[in-house]
């Protein structure tokens, strides 16, 4: 073997190593990619809204009770005035009235003028219930994480086998996995997240439609607005449910033989994972009859 040849084996297996570190390192960031965003979602979903972030929580709290209660009382006045002139139109002008429904009518005011003054508090006891059942399925989840130190072994020896062709296809391919992953963590994020804005958005309002409950004819809007609450704070469970199904196909993941079938079917965990995080508040509220 001549100095040229010798020169030329040393550069291809320079060249070799520097393709393999590449993939190793692009499979690592890989994994840890989508572990940190995936770990994340079962602590974010199991806390309350004052548990996530106080300082917003506070604030929608006092916009709340400065601005919205005042309407909500106005609205809650409309909504008794109008039971009161049906009751009494019911009963032929009030001419043949009985006075037992106007103590009912006292009794249904005074128990919307509870319901309205203690809104936050019957709101707030519907996330708490909701958490509690999220906190209780989180804990029977396996670990999500597929940890890339248990798998450099093996996939270490899979790499020494394989040409420089084989290497640089699959250096390209790990590349493009490692950057197609961000955008999938940027959804699972945005759904997470976007999830306690939303149920921010919807205690800040609560007393309005909360004034309604009580009426016969606009009490549905009370209702409505209960149902999404309540598919709002579910809608946590069906993600936590999502991370379970997830972690069962990623443990059972085993990354060997076709290292590119093995890469690929991770992936399309993931994307299925995404896919189902954007599926849960619509199937929330389908249960719950939310509109």
């Amino acid at each position: 073997m001549g100095v040229g040849d010798i020169i030329a084996q040393a550069l291809m297996e320079w060249l070799e190593e520097i393709v393999k570190s590449g993939i190793l390192d692009n499979l690592s960031d890989l994994f840890g990619i989508v572990n940190d965003q995936v770990g994340t979602i079962a602590t974010n979903v199991g806390q309350t809204p004052q548990g996530w972030n106080s300082a917003v929580f506070n604030m929608i709290k006092n916009i709340s009770d400065t601005a919205i209660v005042p309407i909500a009382g106005l609205v809650l006045s409309f909504v008794m005035t109008v039971e009161l002139l049906q009751l009494l139109m019911d009963k032929n002008n009030g001419h043949d009235l009985d006075w037992t429904l106007i103590f009912k009518w006292i009794g249904k005011s005074f128990l919307a003028v509870i319901i309205v003054t203690n809104t936050w508090d019957i709101v707030m006891a519907v996330f708490d219930i909701a958490q509690n059942v999220v906190r209780s399925a989180s804990g029977v989840i396996i670990d999500a994480n597929l940890d890339a130190s248990q798998l450099i072994p093996a996939l270490e020896e899979q790499l020494n086998g394989m040409e420089i062709g084989a290497l640089l296809s699959l250096w390209i391919i790990t590349l493009l996995l490692r950057f197609s992953m961000w955008p999938i963590t940027i959804c699972i994020f945005i759904v997470v997240h976007g999830r306690m804005i939303e149920i921010y958005l919807m205690t800040s309002i609560a007393p309005i439609p909360m004034a309604t409950v009580m009426g016969k004819e606009l009490g549905n809007i009370g209702q409505n607005y209960l149902r999404s609450l309540v598919a709002l704070g579910f809608q946590g469970f069906l993600i936590i449910v999502c991370v379970a199904i997830y972690s069962v196909m990623v443990q059972e993941l085993v990354v060997g033989g076709d290292i590119f079938a093995s890469l690929l079917s991770y992936v399309a965990y993931t994307v299925l994972l995404c896919f189902t995080l954007l599926r849960t508040a619509s199937l929330s509220k389908s249960i719950f009859n939310a509109h």
